[in-house]
């Protein structure tokens, strides 16, 4: 797919030239492996067939699903979400820093210099990751590029970084080092900072492939960001929503449960994938930018939340910052909700901890969950 020209893609697409997207009707899934059949107890919600659209996007996949019954002219629904998912790349080709031709990348090389004026969406999702920073107590930082970079070069090397090296990057930690003007001009204090919305970029993805699909009154649907970020629209299969499998932080293999999600955005973060090993222990890839050492209290989070960008963002806030965290923001902020995963007290028996996701929604279906 040449990004260069969506409306060339999606007829590519369209007349089934687009190799690297794909179409698919499926029995009993909806939305690859997020989203799964569910059985007892409680009479679990089940998924039925769906249509799948996907595409590669920003090191994993995005997908819009829809139910097999598809909109009165099913062309133009498929249209529609193939423009989406276009959308998705180029979204992708403005936000990476792993480009050096994309807007973020080039900002983050002047900033320190001279103020540099931003895209307007993209200076509203930047002012966004600045407040949820700010009500997080800086939990979530978008400057902590340069900690994840080290802890990568570290992991590489396999070696722990030195206090030194924390020290050094810690320098180039937070929000008070962006200045943000009227006229969508972003500017840095000092040199070396950096912006990565790594743990917003995708939620905001979702968030703006769902206008497209909102725009056009498709009314039933799921946006799939890989296994983590998903934003639901209307019902599934006779349901109320869209059933969102969640993995056991301790065996990912294994389904924990389903959340029953509707006209909401949910995403999950934890490091039961991405971790590494140094002299037997174990250190994930979620980092504390307060301290540059990964946050080591919980297993996971999943939070819902009205946008992807915002659930997106707390999930990483909430993992580092905690349970306290966690409540403090929620009874701030009723529209969104979470659910926290401790490390299991002894053996593998987990125990959750709800703030405000209604328990009529969730069904857990795995022994290691104590039942209500």
């Amino acid at each position: 797919m040449d990004m260069s020209d969506p409306a060339s893609s999606r007829r590519d697409f369209l007349a089934g030239r687009a190799l690297r997207d794909e179409i698919v009707v499926v029995g009993q899934t909806a939305g690859d492996a997020i989203l799964e059949s569910a059985g007892e107890p409680r009479r679990e919600p089940t998924s039925g067939a769906t249509v799948r659209l996907a595409t590669a996007a920003m090191a994993t996949d995005f997908a819009v699903i829809f139910n097999e019954a598809l909109p009165d002219d099913p062309r133009q629904a498929l249209r529609w979400a193939s423009e989406a998912l276009d959308l998705v790349h180029l979204l992708e080709d403005q936000m990476s820093v792993y480009r050096p031709h994309t807007e973020l990348s080039q900002l983050n090389r002047v900033a320190a210099s001279r103020p540099v004026q931003v895209e307007e969406r993209l200076f509203e999702l930047l002012c966004l990751a600045r407040d949820v920073s700010l009500e997080t107590e800086g939990c979530f930082d978008p400057t902590s590029g340069q900690l994840i970079a080290l802890w990568r070069q570290c992991r590489k090397e396999v070696r722990l970084p030195t206090e030194a090296e924390i020290t050094e990057r810690l320098a180039l930690v937070g929000m008070r080092h962006v200045l943000f003007e009227p006229d969508c001009s972003i500017a840095f204090d000092r040199g070396s900072v950096e912006l990565n919305l790594g743990s917003i970029g995708k939620g905001y993805a979702l968030d703006r492939a769902a206008e497209i699909l909102l725009e056009h009154d498709l009314t039933e649907w799921l946006l799939q960001g890989g296994h983590s970020s998903v934003i639901a629209r209307g019902g599934h299969n006779c349901l109320p929503g869209w059933p969102v499998g969640l993995r056991n932080p301790l065996l990912p293999q294994r389904r924990l449960g389903t959340i029953l999600l509707c006209d909401q955005a949910l995403a999950t973060s934890g490091t039961a994938v991405q971790h590494f090993r140094f002299e037997g222990k174990r250190y994930g890839h979620i980092i504390d930018p307060r301290i540059g050492w990964p946050s080591e209290n919980l297993l996971s989070v999943t939070v819902l939340a009205p946008t992807a960008a915002e659930a997106d963002a707390l999930s990483t806030a909430f993992f580092v910052g905690g349970v306290e965290l966690a409540e403090r923001y929620c009874s701030n902020h009723r529209s969104v909700s979470a659910l926290l995963i401790p490390p299991p007290v002894g053996g593998q028996r987990l125990e959750p901890i709800n703030i405000g996701v209604p328990e009529e929604s969730l069904f857990w279906n795995d022994d290691t969950v104590p039942r209500p």
